[in-house]
């Protein structure tokens, strides 16, 4: 797919995303769905509502009516979608900074699009049916309480009795995104003592960019140990991930948070999708409960596509996702979902001996090292994955090329592959210490960095 990459499109509003790309994409959806009804969503960003306007306008042109859910999470739209019977076009840049805006498409079932679908979507983008006769345009409705049914939907979904007798104290920093409007309330209402930081929605992101990486969580680790949380809960712009700060004030990294919740839900002869870049601690968790490991290319498109294809073969998939806190819990919806993720996190607390920092120790034991590398255009993109490609083949170790070239060296893996969503060259190691894995990237890095100003 050259429009949709990893998880839908996305790029800065104004130069890459554009009122007109907006209208495409509706219309090419509205197209391959021939749905008479369709819901419109966006997370906070200031471009959202204007685009949404955009996206809900074709859609009705179209001849659907349209249900306007306003700002709600990706995953209480998918909530929407699955008990309504309706597809839905989501307005998101997920972690992107705030210039970014994108779509998400979800379909009547709740889930994102698998890559087959956002192929048939693609290919309607210059084609797409002319609008509805004046009489035959849809019309447009604004829908109330939908995160409030999502708020409850996610109550009735885990065992709340356990996280409130549990007493735990939560302090969550949604980051100004749609997450604001969800998950402070939803853990009060699970019983939790609840501590907030950056959780007025707000599209400027004055608090921290939407990415719940480390270097953007500096109030959240603060907040925790001036509160003596027993857990920090972080989320991205439209919180569908969740990645958690333990007692100490330090960010749990997501590939260990998501090895820990995989190992509570395994049974021997369960599979667990994941993307290629997947850590060696969620590696050990599946061969500890006897499951099997299914690998796909980085992006929740394609871990929604693998999913479905191992639940028709009739294999149970507990759980499924990547390190970065987007998880699936399959039978409980296909969705990622970071107020879901943190309230089964809260679970694996409320039946430990010990604090957040025990839970995770057993998966702590590798360090991880992930790099980006920027290019200014697709010259210069081509020779960093045409160097990529040329360190790949002179290494003389087992390659994994299920997406970019992944190098396993036994006590450490590199991997390099490029972004779905952004104009990057991403570079992920991994090994048991510290220094290896940073070495590993490192000189990765600098045949890269060599390559990319050669001129040909």
């Amino acid at each position: 797919m050259q429009l949709f990459g990893s998880s839908g499109t996305r790029g800065v509003v104004g130069e890459a995303f554009t009122p007109e790309l907006v209208r495409r994409v509706a219309a090419a959806a509205a197209t391959v769905w021939g749905a008479d009804r369709v819901a419109v969503a966006r997370d906070t960003r200031l471009s959202g509502a204007p685009l949404a306007d955009v996206a809900g306008g074709t859609l009705a042109a179209a001849g659907a009516d349209v249900d306007r859910l306003g700002v709600v999470p990706t995953p209480g739209v998918a909530h929407y979608c699955a008990t309504e019977a309706v597809p839905a076009l989501v307005l998101t840049a997920s972690h992107n900074p705030p210039q970014y805006n994108g779509i998400k498409l979800l379909g009547d079932d709740g889930t994102e699009l698998a890559v087959d679908a956002y192929e048939r979507v693609e290919a309607r983008i210059d084609d797409a049916a002319p609008p509805a006769q004046w009489d035959e345009v849809g019309r447009a409705r604004r829908v109330d309480g939908v995160n409030a049914d999502y708020r409850a939907d996610l109550l009735a979904g885990v065992d709340s009795e356990r996280v409130a007798d549990a007493d735990l104290t939560v302090a969550v920093d949604p980051g100004h995104g749609a997450g604001s409007l969800v998950s402070p309330d939803f853990l009060r209402e699970l019983g939790c003592a609840v501590r907030t930081v950056n959780a007025d929605p707000d599209g400027h992101f004055p608090g921290r960019d939407p990415e719940p990486v480390a270097e953007n969580l500096t109030d959240l680790r603060r907040l925790v140990r001036a509160t003596d949380a027993d857990v920090g809960v972080a989320h991205d712009g439209d919180a569908d991930r969740a990645i958690f700060v333990d007692e100490t004030g330090a960010v749990v990294d997501g590939d260990t948070s998501f090895a820990a919740l995989a190992a509570a839900e395994l049974d021997p002869g369960d599979a667990v999708v994941s993307a290629v870049n997947v850590s060696q601690r969620l590696v050990d968790a599946v061969d500890d409960a006897g499951a099997e490991l299914d690998l796909t290319p980085i992006g929740s498109t394609h871990i929604v596509t693998r999913v479905r294809e191992r639940q028709r073969a009739g294999d149970r998939v507990p759980v499924a996702g990547e390190g970065n806190g987007g998880v699936f819990f399959p039978e409980y919806r296909l969705t990622r979902d970071g107020a879901y993720v943190a309230a089964k996190f809260l679970e694996l607390l409320a039946d430990a001996d010990g604090p957040a920092s025990d839970v995770v120790a057993p998966f702590t034991d590798y360090h991880f090292v992930r790099e980006n590398l920027t290019y200014g255009d697709a010259a210069e993109r081509a020779r960093l994955l045409d160097a990529a490609a040329a360190y790949a083949r002179e290494a003389d170790v087992a390659l994994d090329t299920t997406d970019g070239y992944r190098l396993d060296y036994g006590d450490a893996w590199v991997l390099v592959r490029p972004s779905g969503t952004e104009p990057k060259v991403r570079i992920y190691a991994e090994a048991r210490d510290a220094d290896r894995a940073s070495a590993l990237a490192a000189d990765l890095r600098e045949t890269l960095d060599a390559a990319r100003y050669r001129s040909d």
